[in-house]
């Protein structure tokens, strides 16, 4: 397969449709996170400046990524490398972060638990042999 060929190959277009999913919830559920806290800011046992900051990483990370998705589905292999390297990245800092005991109130723990596991289906759609395989022909 030429390049342009592995890019519009069937399962190709699949899998940039589900990454675009996946990533659309992870941004849709980044930002009804930081609207929830900012309802909730007058409760500073719920909404902490942790929850604040890390919501705002967050947000900023998830629509970095879907810009990623975007122009890797049309072809850009930097695209596509830094959505494998931040989606790699936030997962980890995920798991880390909401396994802190203390760091985080509970409702936050259960929305980075979700976050999780958006981002582990981005994680395994974009370092699987397929798509790696489509931009190893770029």
């Amino acid at each position: 397969m030429t390049s342009n060929d592995a890019l519009t190959h069937p399962r190709s277009r699949s899998a940039f449709r589900t990454l675009r999913t996946l990533v659309g919830g992870y941004v849709a559920l980044s930002a009804s996170t930081l609207a929830v806290a900012y309802a909730m800011r007058g409760h500073t046992d719920l909404v902490t400046a942790t929850v604040w900051i890390r919501g705002a990483i967050v947000a900023l990370a998830s629509l970095l990524m879907l810009s990623f998705v975007a122009r890797a589905a049309h072809g850009s292999p930097g695209a596509f490398r830094r959505l494998r390297i931040t989606s790699t990245v936030m997962l980890v800092a995920i798991v880390v972060i909401a396994s802190l005991p203390g760091l985080l109130p509970v409702w936050m723990r259960v929305e980075q638990g979700m976050c999780g596991a958006l981002l582990l289906g981005v994680v395994a759609i974009a370092n699987g042999r397929h798509l790696r395989s489509a931009f190893a022909a770029r």
